[in-house]
């Protein structure tokens, strides 16, 4: 499992089916998912989902990142899964 970093211009439609097992709103425009595929899936499955133009980043974390003013809950979601 991978745990990825997706940042978007747009407001992302939730709940979002795609190929992840969990997806996190960490704020707006801010999500994070666990998921078994690879970062081009990912990607490609985000970015079919959003509206044409939409600025679009995803990224693997490596590691638990220090985090501030997300939701509650984000860093407790990164732990369990970053096992950190």
């Amino acid at each position: 499992m991978t745990v990825y970093v997706v940042w978007t211009s747009e407001p992302v439609p939730e709940p979002l089916p795609g190929p992840w097992r969990e997806m996190h709103v960490a704020a707006p425009g801010l999500l994070l998912v666990d998921s078994e595929e690879t970062l081009s899936r990912v990607y490609h499955e985000m970015k079919w989902s959003l509206p044409d133009g939409t600025a679009l980043l995803v990224t693997p974390v490596a590691g638990t990142p220090k985090v501030k003013g997300l939701a509650p809950g984000t860093q407790t979601w990164l732990r369990e899964r970053t096992g950190k």
